[in-house]
Formats: C-alpha cells, sequence, structure tokens
C-alpha cells in the first residue's frame, strides 16, 4: 500500500472516530499532496509524498517557534498534535551514527574539499535522507565538517 493511500484510509478510519484534530490534520496533508499534483500535473510517488510531508512538518515546526513568541501557547500545542500526527508516515529517523557516515560518504564520493562544494555533498546527501532526518541539521552539520576539514 502506498504511502498516499495509507493516509487516505486513515482519514477514513478518523472520520468513523470522529477524531476531529486527526481527521483536519490529514486533510490538511492530503489537500498539500493534491496541490503539488495538480501544480506538477503528475501523480506523486511515496518519495515525493514523503517530501511534502518533511515540507508540512517543517512550517508546523517554524509556525509552533512563532506562536510560543508571541504567547499563544495553545496554537502551538495544535501545531504539536499536527506534527504527531504527520510524523507515523515519515519512515523510522536516523540515528546521529547513520547521519555522520551519510555525510562521510557524501564528502567522500564528493570529493569536497571546502564549503564551496557544500552543494554537492547536500545534493548527494539529501535523497539519502529525504524524511529520516531534518535536513536543516543535516545541512549545519555538512558545513561545520566542510569548515573544520
Amino acid at each position: 500500500m502506498s504511502i498516499k493511500d495509507r493516509i487516505a484510509e486513515d482519514m477514513k478510519a478518523a472520520m468513523r472516530a470522529k477524531q476531529s484534530e486527526r481527521l483536519l490534520a490529514i486533510r490538511m496533508l492530503l489537500a498539500a499532496i493534491k496541490q503539488r499534483e495538480v501544480d506538477e500535473r503528475v501523480a506523486l510517488d511515496d518519495e515525493q509524498v514523503l517530501v511534502v510531508i518533511d515540507r508540512q512538518i517543517r512550517q508546523r515546526r517554524d509556525s509552533i517557534a512563532g506562536f510560543e513568541a508571541a504567547g499563544r501557547h495553545e496554537l502551538a500545542e495544535r501545531e504539536r498534535l499536527e506534527i504527531d500526527v504527520l510524523s507515523v508516515y515519515l519512515p523510522a529517523q536516523a540515528s546521529p551514527e547513520d547521519i555522520a557516515a551519510e555525510i562521510d560518504a557524501a564528502i567522500a564520493a564528493s570529493g569536497a574539499a571546502g564549503l564551496a562544494q557544500m552543494g554537492k555533498v547536500m545534493a548527494i546527501v539529501k535523497p539519502r535522507l529525504a524524511g529520516r532526518a531534518d535536513l536543516s541539521a543535516v545541512s549545519a552539520q555538512v558545513r561545520a565538517r566542510l569548515v573544520a576539514g
């Protein structure tokens, strides 16, 4: 079963169970997937759906920071609940050791020697860790390794 099919089945289950918060998060995710499919005129595969899910989670994390800075803790809590619902569809998160190994392998494969080649390293790392790690944190680690190395 594809991830998109699983999300649709979970939406039906949330409707039957009258789980309004979960249903709302799943509907927003399906709307984002459908919007991307319409924009690009393609049916998204699992890898592309994971990119959409990752983007939705990232947006909610940004919203949490803004809501907490504004003292709107109830809205921040709602965003956290949505992150919990969306995170179910992501693959198991990579361990810090796995991330470090992927970065090392990408640096070796690209032959990067400095910060100017960071784009080459990220082009290799990004597909390998998409959905399994926070890519902004991975980018910071790559930057640190290239500056130190």
